[in-house]
């Protein structure tokens, strides 16, 4: 007969009032010692327990910063980050990559025009913005006599333009039209956009309305290189006054810290209606609105006014970044290459090696002095120094996930002479070529991504890759490595024919 069970209502109870009791012994036993100590220090000399008061005042103050410290949440900063570069430091980068054969001419390119902005002492004022926010109309408002096309649909500057403008006091300005970022398959647009406001003295921000989450992040990429930046709110004459007050404040509000100056114009341009006519006919008219553009004058006067020898500091940082950012993707890309066509070639060297061995041996790396040529040579693409210790130890450390997985690759290597009948007759050396083969395809790929990846000879990460690589090699992988083998049995073959 089953014992009766407690119901788990009650158990919660108890355990409940258990807790109860528990926390209430606890805060009396607190309240208690505190009295005790209050007690005792009220007793002592008033010499004495000034210095602990302080001393006690002291470190709960400590303890409550660092505990706020801990706990506040961490600001996150959507400005980029620009990292000083001198020039020096760019010119060494793009000759060490110009020595290894990578295109460098668009980095060249950059540069040239650097100079030739600074030597010309002109002073370059970028219009950044998403489409229809009337770049082009404003241009044409600055810059009357360039009269760009402007065109009601958006999106109508395709390439960079540069338009001679003259502020208020006579000084002159190039300014630059940029494609309207937000546009469908736009992303060569947008990147031409971003080159030249990078390469501009000051940028001038333009907003139709209040901004999307694309624009906001778009205006903090911009402030994050330190230029001068205005954020004019475009097209205000649509807006009545209560409404364009509450745009500004919000702006005012949000980017204060980003922008210099915040502008309400109105750039005017061509607008398009319907009207009717006294005999009921609708009919469409176009007409252009006069260009009230006065604030923004006035802010790129204050912001010009040091002319462009005093803007060129920051307009030189954010090329030089800029720049230095493209040149370490070429690098990786130039060692992405470079690793490949080692790999290849220690590949090839291991597959004619185990061909003209008489007998393979049960260990596939075997082959010591190639394996470790093929880390020294991929290290120093990466720029990871590598000692003889570290080497050896991989090369250890690896061999033995060979050892474990040699009848797969052996299996594997067999297979794949299906897709080549002519091998297949010719037995178990050119198998282990195979294999061979496999081995340094997939160590060299392996140590190759975690070199680019960890900039460090990291043991444990390469042979968790080598095994992954072996235990289901990609068919794309046996079939490059059985051709390999294919063409230099061939080319023996050739070698051996009589003359």
């Amino acid at each position: 007969m089953s014992r009766p069970r407690l119901p788990l209502r009650l158990i919660f109870l108890a355990a409940l009032a258990i807790g109860a009791a528990l926390l209430l012994g606890l805060v009396v036993a607190t309240l208690n010692s505190l009295f005790e100590f209050y007690q005792r220090l009220a007793a002592m000399p008033i010499w004495l327990r000034a210095p602990l008061l302080v001393a006690g005042a002291f470190v709960l103050g400590a303890l409550g910063w660092l505990l706020w410290r801990l706990a506040r949440p961490a600001k996150k900063s959507s400005l980029a980050a620009v990292i000083p570069v001198s020039r020096n430091e760019i010119d060494a980068r793009i000759d060490a990559l110009r020595e290894r054969h990578a295109e460098t001419v668009a980095l060249e390119a950059e540069l040239v025009e650097l100079d030739r902005r600074r030597a010309s002492g002109e002073v370059y004022i970028a219009l950044f913005g998403e489409i229809s926010t009337g770049k082009s109309s404003l241009i044409r408002a600055l810059a009357p006599q360039a009269a760009p096309e402007v065109d009601v649909r958006g999106g109508t500057t395709r390439h960079v333009e540069h338009h001679r403008g003259a502020l208020p006091d006579g000084r002159a300005l190039i300014l630059a039209d940029v494609p309207g970022t937000g546009e469908v398959d736009g992303a060569i647009h947008e990147q031409l956009a971003r080159d030249e406001a990078l390469r501009a003295h000051a940028v001038v921000y333009l907003a139709a309305s209040d901004l999307t989450r694309a624009q906001d992040t778009e205006l903090g990429w911009l402030a994050g290189f330190g230029k001068p930046l205005v954020l004019a709110l475009n097209k205000a004459d649509l807006y009545d006054e209560a409404e364009r007050a509450a745009l500004l404040q919000r702006f005012g509000q949000r980017y204060a810290k980003r922008a210099r100056t915040i502008v309400a114009i109105s750039a005017g341009g061509s607008e398009r209606y319907e009207r009717t006519l006294g005999d009921g006919r609708r009919e469409r008219v176009e007409r252009e609105r006069a260009p009230e553009i006065a604030p923004l004058l006035d802010a790129l006067e204050a912001l010009t006014a040091t002319g462009a020898a005093g803007l060129e500091p920051a307009r030189e940082a954010a090329v030089l970044a800029e720049v230095g950012r493209r040149g370490d993707e070429l690098a990786r890309a130039t060692a992405s290459r470079e690793s490949a066509e080692t790999v290849a070639k220690y590949t090839r060297r291991a597959i004619v090696g185990a061909m003209a061995a008489v007998a393979p041996g049960s260990d596939i790396l075997i082959q010591g002095a190639l394996a470790t040529a093929l880390v020294r040579e991929l290290a120093r693409i990466h720029g990871v120094p590598v000692r003889e210790l570290d080497v050896d130890a991989l090369l250890s450390r690896v061999g033995l996930t060979v050892r474990n997985t040699t009848a797969i690759v052996l299996a594997i290597a067999g297979n794949a002479l299906k897709a080549f009948p002519g091998l297949g007759t010719l037995g178990g050396g050119v198998l282990h070529a195979i294999a061979y083969g496999l081995v340094f395809d997939s160590l060299g790929h392996a140590l190759a991504d975690t070199l680019a990846e960890r900039s460090t000879l990291d043991a444990a990460d390469v042979e968790t890759r080598v095994r992954a690589l072996l235990a289901e090699p990609a068919r794309e992988r046996v079939e490059r490595v059985t051709r390999i083998a294919f063409d230099a049995l061939r080319d023996s073959g050739a070698q051996d024919r009589p003359r």
